[in-house]
């Protein structure tokens, strides 16, 4: 990989070769309006708000929908939405994330399989570290409900990075001044996608006003030994 630097602009990504790539519009500005009513009763200025059993989502999230198809167009149309959250940046909550790659899954209850490690509760949830592998094979997206220009902390991503496997903390750095990096600018209506795996960071907004995301994971297939996808 070279050395190289890059923003929203001057570069255009794909998936295959990147790790993430940009749907400009691929919500219509009906369905964003409804979108945001179906997520109007969620409390805001929330770092990462996990969503479960939210009324009305699912037809968003289905592979015929318009958020879903943007993840089977990837990985084809056996795929289905696994996890989501609600991002709501604001001037009263502006935070900062480093560079990192998630390494997380949400499950129904905890059951001991070899290779699935790390437990914990997040919001009520259980979630496991699993193998790499799997996370390799998902994808995430990110559907922007407000515009996201330089200032408004845009998701940051090291394009490249998610073809290395598991990083080391103590290579993340170096990894990132070798990928480059890349703001992922919106506008509202964009879907983002990208690898799971790929490296990303956030730096806390210099403009800050509302930057709401709806994030969401999306794998393909069941998990082993009793375990089971906590869904949307």
């Amino acid at each position: 990989m070279t050395d190289w630097c890059a923003t929203l602009g001057t570069v255009q990504l794909n998936f295959l070769d990147d790790g993430a790539q940009l749907f400009p519009q691929a919500m219509t500005s009906d369905r964003l309006d409804q979108l945001k009513e179906i997520l109007s009763h969620l409390p805001p200025d929330h770092a990462g708000l996990r969503l479960r059993g939210v009324e009305g989502l699912m037809p968003f999230l289905a592979v015929s929908g318009q958020i879903g198809s943007c993840a089977a167009s990837v990985l084809g149309e056996d795929c289905r939405p696994v996890r989501a959250l609600l991002f709501d940046k604001t001037a009263a909550a502006n935070w900062a994330l480093g560079w990192h790659q998630d390494r997380t899954i949400a499950v129904k209850a905890r059951v001991p399989v070899d290779s699935f490690k790390t437990w914990s509760i997040k919001s009520g949830m259980h979630h496991v570290e699993p193998p790499f592998a799997l996370l390799s094979g998902m994808v995430t997206l990110r559907v922007h409900i407000d515009p996201v220009p330089a200032g408004n902390a845009p998701l940051l991503i090291a394009p490249g990075s998610h073809k290395l496997g598991r990083i080391a903390e103590e290579d993340v750095r170096d990894v990132v001044r070798r990928c480059g990096t890349v703001a992922c600018l919106a506008e509202p209506g964009d879907v983002w996608l990208y690898a799971t795996s790929i490296l990303h960071a956030s730096d806390a907004a210099t403009t800050p006003m509302h930057r709401r995301v709806l994030q969401v994971d999306f794998s393909v297939g069941e998990l082993p030994g009793g375990l089971e996808w906590l869904g949307i």
